[in-house]
């Protein structure tokens, strides 16, 4: 019954794979009739707008690393006035560049189209360029900021926030530093595991999901090594575009619940919070996915190992890379474990979708297993 149960993918209609792909945006955005572009960023990369060939394009260059709904509100006042939106960065980048396509002339607020199929038809174009090889959010439907509030994720999703075209290019990668390669080659590994474990996981996802941990498992630690290999940077490039796919009719499941809160409390990048917590709910799911967990293992070089080596060989795959992976290196205060396992489990979207059902008292014994 698998291999006939529904399942939906969605695209961007034009996806450009490859080394110097980006040169291809200025001739697009001719052809398209675009006359004003205009371009979401992070600090770093509004400093590369050059590299866009759009000549003086205005740009939003102040996304921060877990955007919250303010940061989402100051990018929509700034790009009130243009036709296309470019999302230039990595996942935080392009999912405020979603949201914003979606708002600008909408007259909506992120409470009015949070959720599943709530956002409005966009009246601009919407780009997306991945400077990372992590989120995959390029070719993705959903969007995730922090309510400043309540401290907790806000999704977004929507065929509306689809781009209509990505461009995956891994010369952008290649000045990305090793700490930070390891970190989103992680999220990319993950999001693909986690599909590949879910309870809704599907054979089509599923070969997506297995090629993009092997990838990750024969060239992240070549790219943390050496940032200028570049057949290293397009293999990661292309893990992420996998895990991409895998989010839309897939999606991820506990690894991603259980490492939110260090993101939304404790500012830690999104790909060190998945690489924390990613040995953890892989040994803890093992017993449900026994199959696929040593697939998992094999494809990152742990081929021999058995059920109580899960937690050992993931967590040594990750230190491999020159990852610190004890939460108290991360400057996390103890005292905020169990209230951090109330926020995760309260994330159903992911966790109702784990192979094992996970109780507060669980996510907190992983919490003080990673600590």
């Amino acid at each position: 019954m698998e291999l006939i149960q529904p399942i939906e993918l969605q695209f961007p209609p034009l996806v450009q794979f490859g080394q110097d792909a980006l040169a291809k945006l200025a001739t697009w955005v001719a052809e398209k009739g675009y006359q004003r572009p205009f371009v979401v960023a992070d600090p770093v990369n509004a400093e590369r707008l050059e590299l866009l060939g759009l000549g003086d394009v205005p740009c939003f260059g102040q996304v921060v690393p877990e955007p919250d709904a303010n940061n989402l509100t100051a990018a929509v006042d700034a790009a009130k006035s243009c036709d296309l939106v470019i999302g230039f960065g990595g996942g935080s980048a392009m999912d405020l560049a979603k949201l914003v396509a979606v708002m600008i002339g909408n007259d909506v607020g992120l409470a009015d189209i949070s959720g599943p199929h709530r956002a409005p038809a966009r009246n601009v174009g919407l780009v997306q360029i991945p400077t990372t090889a992590g989120t995959g959010s390029e070719v993705g439907t959903r969007a995730l900021v922090t309510d400043p509030e309540t401290n907790s994720k806000v999704a977004t999703e929507s065929r509306n926030m689809l781009a209509d075209m990505a461009i995956i290019d891994p010369m952008l990668t290649m000045s990305v530093p090793p700490f930070v390669t390891a970190a989103t080659g992680i999220d990319a590994m993950a999001h693909c595991v986690e599909a590949f474990t879910s309870k809704r996981s599907h054979p089509l996802i599923d070969t997506y999901a297995m090629k993009g941990i092997e990838l990750v498992g024969a060239y992240l630690k070549r790219a943390v090594e050496d940032g200028a290999d570049t057949e290293a940077r397009g293999g990661l490039a292309l893990a992420a575009f996998y895990g991409g796919i895998c989010l839309g009719p897939v999606n991820t499941t506990a690894g991603h619940a259980v490492s939110y809160p260090l993101g939304t409390r404790h500012k830690l990048p999104h790909g060190i919070a998945n690489a924390l917590i990613f040995p953890h709910t892989l040994a803890a799911n093992a017993r449900a996915v026994p199959e696929k967990t040593q697939a998992i293992l094999a494809a990152l070089g742990y081929p021999d190992g058995g059920d109580n080596a899960v937690l050992e060989n993931a967590r040594a795959f990750c230190e491999g890379l020159g990852l610190k992976m004890h939460l108290s290196a991360h400057g996390v205060p103890k005292e905020d474990l169990p209230e951090m396992a109330r926020e995760a489990h309260a994330i159903r979207r992911l966790l109702d979708w784990n192979p094992v059902d996970l109780s507060v008292a669980d996510i907190e014994a992983i919490y003080e297993a990673a600590y």
